[in-house]
């Protein structure tokens, strides 16, 4: 199908909104880890307190995303969108002026319900715009890489920022990204997308979907999403055990969301060639070995082994993501990746509260080894998913 110069420009616009919304939202989330330290310092919280402040964001943002996907049918989809992301800048407003553990809480919590409107919104928008012309997984790949460069520089930056500003002027700053992008996105997304309150039509689908497959999809997904999440959260603590300072820690994450971006396009391509059991197989036991050597390796070594964790740590999800389609039932395709979205977002965000007890009572290292012990579960889960879609075949 060939497409005129005006629905190519309105195609490429949706992209850039739908991948600007990403980056700034997985930003605004991911810079939380940065923080962490800094509020656990300040406010002398514990290791299941910071757990909770990282879980409360990202619980939120699990929990309202199967409401946001229904209030876009009311409400419209580009205006909900919009709104998330300012209500994301105007929480980190508030957490900049945080006096203790409940008003980071509730701010946390609101910034989690601003972000919950990002990921079913936004993938639902590109994928409507290219679903017509072709090339939806191209663009939903472009979608996801988006997201891990907003994990990449905005931790990044404001690691650096916090060596000549205080964290509440940065917090402060990243309440502005987040009122500015709102406002781009406005401006940037096609004008007749900003009334729609369902999505246009689609091609349908045709099979009859792997229900037993989609839900060893979602369980693997939780679990490596857990994982990941919860590694992220120890990070930080164990680069300062390890002699890192403030800007060595926004370092070592960019290092990391650096490995974690090429391991998105990346572990997508192998994924193809070699199928996403083989895959899966290959990326999980490679992280649960680095993960082990995390807390053995000096800094200077654990440094240099960031990047190719990242790429095995994040890389896991673009094959997942690839996935849902190929066992979501006939006209149940933003059902499912909403589904994949709860279960994924809802175990990142428990996991920082469950291993963060785990780090109170036995000590941040052990943590981090129970955290490389849970990928030996997502084996016999890929398995699963493999007999699921080679029955929708």
């Amino acid at each position: 199908m060939t497409l005129t110069a005006r629905e190519t420009n309105t195609r490429r616009r949706h992209l850039i909104a739908g991948c600007g919304a990403h980056a700034v939202h997985d930003g605004l989330t991911d810079v939380i880890y940065v923080l962490l330290p800094i509020w656990q310092a300040q406010f002398a919280l514990s290791y299941a307190q910071i757990g909770l402040l990282r879980g409360a964001y990202s619980g939120m943002m699990a929990v309202f995303q199967l409401l946001a996907s229904r209030a876009a049918r009311r409400w419209g989809r580009v205006p909900l969108l919009v709104g998330g992301t300012a209500l994301a800048g105007v929480a980190y407003m508030l957490v900049g002026q945080a006096t203790g553990l409940v008003m980071l809480l509730l701010a946390l919590l609101l910034g989690g319900l601003g972000a919950s409107t990002q990921h079913p919104l936004a993938s639902s928008m590109i994928t409507d715009a290219y679903e017509d012309g072709g090339g939806v997984k191209q663009a939903l790949s472009q979608y996801n890489f988006s997201g891990d460069i907003g994990k990449t520089l905005v931790p990044g930056l404001v690691g650096l920022l916090l060596t000549v500003i205080s964290w509440r002027a940065s917090a402060t700053l990243l309440g502005v990204l987040g009122l500015a992008s709102a406002g781009l996105l406005w401006w940037l997304i096609p004008r007749q997308s900003r009334t729609a309150t369902a999505p246009v039509a689609a091609k349908p689908h045709v099979g009859t979907g792997s229900v037993t497959g989609l839900r060893a999809l979602i369980v693997l997904g939780t679990l490596d999403s857990a994982v990941r999440m919860g590694f992220l959260t120890f990070l930080p603590f164990l680069l300062q055990t390890k002699g890192a300072g403030t800007a060595g820690i926004g370092l070592a994450l960019t290092l990391l969301f650096v490995g974690g971006a090429f391991g998105k396009l990346f572990c997508g391509y192998l994924g193809a060639r070699i199928g996403m059991m083989k895959t899966v197989w290959l990326t999980e036991t490679s992280t649960a070995v680095l993960i082990v050597m995390a807390v053995y390796l000096p800094l200077e070594g654990l440094m240099l082994m960031l990047p190719p964790l990242g790429l095995v740590l994040n890389g896991t999800s673009s094959v997942l993501y690839g996935a849902v389609p190929d066992l979501a039932g006939a006209g149940k395709r933003e059902q499912a990746f909403a589904l994949f979205y709860t279960g994924t977002i809802g175990g990142g965000a428990l996991a920082p509260v469950v291993f963060g007890g785990v780090g109170d009572a036995l000590g941040v290292p052990v943590a981090v080894m129970v955290l490389a012990g849970v990928l030996s579960v997502t084996l016999p889960l890929a398995w699963g998913v493999e007999k699921g879609i080679e029955m929708e075949r």
